[in-house]
């Protein structure tokens, strides 16, 4: 029965709502968040994998799988204006019918020099949508034969759901000021980033049943991050704040990350060679509180999050949200007359 419901919750909050996928770890999904993040990074190559479970106590609601690979192009000795390529490959299912979506997204960013120590940066995405579900694993009242739920009795329920494909398309822009004290020991950086996107301009339509013409509507997004080396010290601060707005759902997550640095970049070979562990703490207001732990090993990165659910859900959940995790690798060019240029002090 409690997967009866579960199943028949999960339905009608797709009918109501057609939210989008849902992560934690949001510095770790950047084309999740913004196609103008793609290539925008002081580096030349990105990897990232994404895997997200929410609400285990509640039969793995929501299970999320997601690729990201991302590329800067088309750089010069100035950088004055480059391209910035990226692919975004997503699978997200919910409940006992594996109502999901699978999701490939293309995404180009024209990214120009705008100051001695900024750069901005357009994007665009095209994706396509692959919708399915199998509504013969769920169960009905009907099939209660007053002690438990008897598969083999007829449901009496006629459900029509095929599988369908849609595009999709969404816009962005980010704009980064950046500037760095850098010597043969150690950069010490502070950074800014904004940025804002639109997602589903088309609204594409999500054909749950014969006739549907329920559209998803437009995703919204603004960030604001930084960094702030202390100088002196090994230890950075990062703080960020995400605000996402969609159809009558909102939320607002912040919160900060303290970077300890704990290996220095060695100059004899030009080459820089950072190591440091990130502790976090971030809040989404009203949902969750969410401690985050990476270890950045220079061009490889793993890290952890997990989902204080304090939302009237935690009466369900007993606190616990979810788990979430990623792997990223990240091509940096850091011999140091470049990324003296990366950071507008050539």
């Amino acid at each position: 029965m409690k997967k009866y419901l579960f199943a028949i919750a999960i339905f009608i909050s797709s009918l109501t709502f057609g939210q989008d996928v849902h992560f934690s770890q949001l510095q770790e999904t950047p084309l999740w968040l913004n196609p103008a993040n793609a290539g925008f990074m002081n580096g030349y190559f990105r990897a990232i994998a994404n895997y997200r479970n929410q609400w285990a106590t509640m039969g793995n609601a929501y299970q999320t799988m997601a690729v990201s690979v991302d590329a800067s192009t088309l750089k010069t000795k100035t950088n004055l204006a480059y391209l910035g390529i990226g692919l975004f490959v997503f699978n997200d299912q919910a409940g006992v019918a594996k109502m999901g979506a699978t999701q490939a997204q293309l995404h180009l960013n024209a990214i120009i020099k705008a100051g001695d120590k900024s750069k901005i940066g357009g994007g665009i995405y095209f994706g396509l949508n692959q919708h399915s579900a199998n509504y013969s694993a769920l169960t009905y009242g009907n099939q209660f034969d007053g002690k438990i739920i008897d598969n083999s009795l007829a449901s009496g329920e006629s459900v029509v759901y095929d599988s369908y494909i849609n595009t999709d398309v969404g816009v962005g822009i980010n704009y980064e000021f950046s500037n760095a004290t850098i010597d043969m020991l150690r950069d010490d950086i502070v950074s800014f980033k904004i940025g804002g996107a639109v997602h589903h301009i088309n609204k594409p339509v999500q054909k749950f049943g014969s006739g549907s013409s329920y559209q998803l509507p437009m995703r919204f997004v603004g960030n604001i991050q930084g960094r702030i080396d202390i100088k002196e010290a090994k230890i950075s601060v990062l703080p960020s704040v995400v605000f996402l707005q969609q159809g009558i759902a909102s939320e607002v997550t912040f919160g900060t990350y303290i970077r300890c640095r704990f290996k220095n970049p060695t100059k004899l070979t030009g080459v820089k060679s950072e190591t440091a562990l990130n502790i976090g703490l971030f809040y989404r207001v009203n949902d969750a509180i969410i401690p985050q732990l990476n270890l950045d090993l220079g061009k490889f990165a793993i890290g952890v999050a997990y989902d204080l659910n304090v939302s009237k859900y935690r009466q369900v959940t007993n606190l616990q949200g979810g788990y979430e995790i990623f792997l990223k690798f990240i091509s940096l060019d850091d011999a140091l007359f470049k990324r003296k240029r990366e950071h507008g002090l050539n």
